[in-house]
């Protein structure tokens, strides 16, 4: 059985659109696209009155370098969003398909798959956070196409063992493409699955530069699969997904110099993270801190709304996680840098002081 078996097979049956840039390559002269052959004020021979590259060569082998995969097994796009809602429309029919994931985690999943008409099928997390493999598989049905493992979790913080990514992969072998979130892998202790890509061929994973590599604003983000799914989200992919300077931006990153410059801050990330979780622990107010293996610390208060006040009036913005199933007294807290991390504890601690009051 194939992997594409899963998908739609309206999906696996559509002419995709056919760009000026991917009927054609190379020459000097380009009149195939309808550009302007000006370039804009202040381009600085960057190219943008040309179209990108749908799939950018240098982009596509450094990231296929990074993450230890073949180019063939990479889509990039405009973040992990892009490839979230790319899945869900080419493997879930409207009103008949559906996904299943596990609360508390990132909401970008059941918003993509109810844009598209899917159900969306929850097995909430167990009490301390972590997947009930078990629960899973109870609550598989025929019309689940997609599964999603958030690991680190997105709130929560805490993370799936290899061998459990494992077995859910194998036990959804023919029945759903298993597709495993890794946007804070590179805070964790335990490493990324991109290795099993090779064995199991209904396994998904999703890797961002927003994070780790602090490009956010650049809009970079991957799925690594087996080389039919990546060859069918292209089709109904849109034709230039990449801006130019997103990509310069995300080439400068993948650099030596940006390499090592991101892994020394990731480094200050994960100290900063056990400081900070023993600093909150020991506060006033502060009922725990969830162990996080992410670049944030959950913590639950006895009043999350007037901790969250007590920090915005400081001038610091925190993620309330209030609405998300078994968090109803916490607060997300991103590790910023250490005198980042002194104002929140100083406004947690010295609310008075934090607000300037005398």
């Amino acid at each position: 059985m194939s992997v594409l078996d899963l998908a739609r097979a309206e999906i696996r049956a559509l002419q995709p659109y056919s760009s000026a840039r991917m009927e054609a390559s190379g020459g000097e002269l380009l009149l195939n696209a309808n550009e302007s052959a000006w370039a804009p004020t202040g381009d600085n021979g960057a190219g943008c009155n040309r179209y990108p590259d749908p799939q950018p060569a240098a982009l596509v082998d450094a990231l296929a370098r990074l993450y230890g995969v073949r180019r063939e097994q990479l889509l990039v796009g405009r973040g992990s969003d892009e490839a979230i809602d790319l899945l869900v429309r080419a493997f879930c029919r409207a009103g008949r398909d559906a996904i299943l994931v596990q609360p508390p985690t990132f909401g970008m999943y059941a918003v993509c798959a109810r844009i598209q008409d899917a159900a969306v099928v929850e097995v909430p997390l167990r009490h301390d956070f972590t997947l009930d493999v078990d629960a899973v598989l109870a609550a598989l049905t025929p019309a689940v196409k997609l599964v999603f493992v958030c690991t680190p979790n997105n709130p929560a913080g805490s993370v799936v063992p290899r061998a459990d990514i494992e077995r859910l992969v194998r036990a959804l072998d023919g029945r759903a493409l298993l597709v495993v979130d890794e946007a804070y892998v590179e805070f964790a202790d335990e490493g990324s699955v991109t290795d099993l890509l090779d064995r199991y061929d209904n396994l998904a994973v999703l890797r961002t530069l927003s994070k780790a590599w602090a490009l956010a604003g650049a809009r970079i983000g991957c799925l690594l699969a087996h080389p039919e799914v990546i060859a069918l989200l292209r089709r109904i992919m849109p034709p230039y997904p990449l801006p130019l300077p997103s990509v310069d931006a995300a080439l400068l990153a993948l650099s030596g110099w940006g390499q090592a410059n991101a892994l020394a801050h990731i480094g200050v990330v994960r100290a900063e993270r056990a400081r900070m979780r023993a600093s909150l622990a020991g506060l006033p107010g502060v009922r725990g801190v969830l162990p996080s293996q992410a670049n944030f610390l959950t913590v639950r208060f006895d009043d999350a709304g007037a901790a969250y006040s007590r920090l915005f009036d400081a001038g610091i913005v925190v993620r309330d996680v209030r609405r998300y199933p078994g968090l109803d007294d916490a607060l997300r807290i991103t590790i910023g840098a250490p005198a980042e991390n002194e104002r929140v504890l100083a406004a947690l601690a010295f609310p008075a002081q934090a607000r300037g009051v005398a």
